[in-house]
């Protein structure tokens, strides 16, 4: 765990005095408290504790008391409660804090709370079992997909193909234009290595298969090549920041962008008359990257059967409805048919819906809780590419080497 702050402290013990709080309001009732970055944001953290006192107003043997932790805070307060024998009975973790509280038996086995046949599980559930047991359920799926703006593209059409789309990029940029946007600089390192891993994953590679890694195989080195061709192309505001591009996409000076649904709807929210639209990734395979969370049960609780009370009454479909509804252009554990109005109003949903089945964690798979110093080696590295044009092989091989000795040494 990283070295705690000052602040993360103080929420640490705020949330703790919080958590203690909570358990005497549920007279009658077993209180059981779920800690979540999503119930401290503004409009959506309203609406998930509401639809939480739908579940508390059903029932007669158990209550849930939502805990608000800000996102930045959330894993060094959590995982601080948790070392200390305490902390919330659920978490919502981020896909890399399931990763980090699995091998340190942070978490529990749900298996016997959860029967899995009684439920339709989305493609991405998978992740969330491992070694034969179940250590969570999905909560909130985030995909990503090609976000085009029609006007700033000939014909108003995406491009299907990689080669179009290099094209259609070039064509759109000028006169203040870009024809596309990512990340690729140190500061952004976190989203660089997503927007590079939706390359990998399209050209049909992976950082790892599961045993081994494969930061050099060929079809790594192949989306590379291809992340190094976009930059080379004069289409992309280089240097610019997430936040930069993304207010001048939805200013309508960017032609396109791949990124996930939550910034999607920040594009329809920020400019309703932006007119987007959404479409599969132009590349040769339909696999992208995913933000995956999970409700997971802390491996300290004393009420794991009301735990699995809650966990089964989100899965219901009424349930799974109201909460996709309410997070918005994400997808929840279950399918849900979103209603046709919401369609109509913004036909994107359904694109970034229709991705999940070929969403895979931005992970190295097989060596998940190892994955953000692998990053770190990668990052480094292939900015030699982008920016000291070093060869793309030669240089995943030393990433290759590299990453193996870091790992070998622990």
């Amino acid at each position: 765990m990283t070295t705690l702050t000052r602040r993360a402290v103080l929420a640490a013990a705020g949330a703790t005095a919080a958590l203690g709080a909570t358990r005497a309001f549920g007279q009658g009732k077993t209180t059981i408290t779920f800690a979540a970055a999503t119930f401290a944001e503004a409009g959506r953290g309203d609406k998930l504790k509401a639809w939480i006192d739908k579940f508390n107003a059903s029932q007669d043997k158990v209550e849930v008391q939502p805990v608000a932790i800000p996102f930045s805070q959330l894993a060094n307060t959590v995982f601080t409660q948790m070392g200390g024998g305490g902390g919330p009975d659920l978490v919502r973790f981020d896909q890399t804090d399931f990763f980090a509280a699995l091998p340190a038996k942070r978490i529990l086995p749900i298996d016997d709370l959860v029967d899995a046949g009684k439920y339709t599980f989305q493609a991405p559930d998978k992740f969330l079992n491992v070694e034969g047991k179940r250590y969570g359920v999905v909560f909130e799926l985030a995909n990503y997909q090609l976000i085009y703006n029609p006007a700033l593209l000939q014909g108003g059409e995406p491009p299907k193909t990689f080669p179009e789309f290099l094209a259609a990029a070039k064509a759109a940029t000028g006169k203040g234009n870009f024809g596309y946007a990512f990340r690729a600089t140190m500061p952004e390192r976190s989203g660089f290595w997503q927007d590079m891993t939706n390359y990998v994953y399209g050209f049909g590679g992976n950082w790892a298969d599961g045993k081994q890694l494969t930061l050099n195989s060929p079809k790594v080195v192949e989306a590379i090549t291809a992340y190094k061709q976009v930059y080379d192309a004069g289409v992309i505001p280089k240097g610019a920041d997430a936040a930069t591009y993304r207010r001048m996409f939805w200013e309508g000076k960017i032609a396109m962008n791949i990124d996930n649904g939550g910034v999607a709807g920040i594009f329809a929210a920020q400019n309703p008359n932006l007119g987007f639209k959404a479409a599969p990734s132009p590349f040769p395979n339909r696999q992208q990257g995913l933000i995956l969370t999970s409700l997971s049960v802390n491996a300290n609780t004393k009420n794991k059967e009301a735990c699995g009370v809650f966990i089964n009454w989100m899965l219901q479909p009424a349930a799974q409805s109201e909460l996709q509804g309410i997070l918005g252009a994400a997808s929840v554990a279950t399918p849900v048919e979103r209603p046709k109005a919401d369609l109509e109003r913004a036909p994107w949903l359904g694109v970034y819906d229709a991705q999940t089945p070929y969403a895979l964690p931005q992970l190295v798979l097989g060596f998940e809780t190892k994955t953000l110093e692998i990053q770190q080696i990668v990052v480094e590295q292939v900015l030699k590419i982008l920016v000291g044009n070093a060869d793309v092989q030669k240089t995943m091989d030393e990433v290759q080497s590299l990453a193996l000795k870091r790992i070998e040494r622990q």
